[in-house]
């Protein structure tokens, strides 16, 4: 991958990239992008820490320009070329007719934006996927394209400042939230955070050790994990069981706070499976909360990234 990267980003003439949409495996649309050889993987990888089969902690710092500014909950764009190897997890994959398309997708910043070196990310295999299996061949000092450019609305900007947050997550949902909680805390007000982390294996609970450090250092927020296959577990599993629906359900929050969250209290943010975000948004609106927007502002912010 490195020598590969190597050549794309050595002298040659450049010339204008052309582009191409091409179908999403999970459903939606990306775009892919001609590169000629001399246009530069402008990024690098300074770290890479695979956390569990198929979860990985990829940390990018710019080469040569400034990382952009940005807000907790932005996103940010890599990009591979199609000749970039493939790991070995991945599916088989027909050959392109060019090996130039730079393959790009959006992906949720989990880095604090207050300490901007790099920009870290949370990424998930996808083995049928074009570019997580290229990804995940990435090894320290390899090279990457990064976007510029920062851009996105799931932020806590629009959210009254005054309301207590639940941040609810499935899998790498949980990315836009440790770049939110990375930043803002210790929380010195009177708001109360509730994260609630839904994962199919204790194993699967990204950043589950910083999470737990966060809640003792911090009163006001309350780290509510919860697993939906402790039968798999190698050692036995004593925490929640189930999904976050079944969390808010019972009462996980109101017996952590000591009070019951609230459309008048409390702004709910979603992130994650696209089933989870569909029911959890069912069962808040049947509860008097609503889905926000700059025309109608409401207390349920969603990232639909899937």
């Amino acid at each position: 991958m490195a020598r590969a990267a190597g050549r794309l980003a050595g002298p040659g003439k450049r010339r204008p990239w052309g582009r191409r949409r091409r179908n999403d495996p999970r459903g939606g649309r990306y775009t892919v992008t001609v590169i000629e050889r001399g246009h530069p993987l402008n990024a690098v990888v300074v770290n890479r820490l695979e956390v569990a089969p198929g979860l990985m902690v990829l940390r990018v710092a710019a080469d040569g320009w400034e990382l952009p500014e940005f807000t907790p909950g932005q996103f940010a764009v890599l990009g591979l070329p199609a000749e970039a190897v493939r790991c070995a997890a991945a599916d088989p994959e027909e050959e392109r007719s060019n090996p130039r398309w730079m393959i790009r997708r959006a992906y949720s910043i989990a880095s604090s934006s207050v300490a901007r070196e790099y920009f870290e990310f949370f990424i998930n295999l996808v083995r049928s996927g074009e570019l997580t299996p290229r990804l995940f061949a990435l090894a320290p000092g390899d090279r990457i394209w990064l976007g510029p450019k920062v851009t996105g609305a799931f932020t806590l900007d629009e959210a009254r400042p005054d309301s207590h947050l639940v941040l609810v997550a499935t899998g790498t949902g949980l990315a836009p939230y440790m770049s939110m909680l990375r930043t803002m805390l210790p929380v010195t007000s009177e708001r109360r955070i509730a994260v609630l982390l839904g994962a199919r294996h204790s194993w699967d609970l990204g950043y589950h050790t910083e999470l737990l450090t966060m809640e003792r250092q911090n009163p006001g927020l309350s780290y509510l994990p919860t697993i939906s296959r402790p039968g798999g577990e190698v050692r036995p599993w004593h925490g929640r069981v189930g999904h976050v629906l079944e969390a808010w359900r019972d009462g996980a929050i109101e017996r952590a706070w000591g009070f019951p969250p609230t459309p008048q209290s409390t702004s709910v943010f979603l992130c994650g499976n696209p089933q989870m975000i569909e029911d959890m948004s069912v069962l808040l609106t049947g509860e008097g909360y609503r889905e926000h927007s700059r025309r109608c502002p409401g207390e349920i912010f969603v990232e639909r990234y899937w």
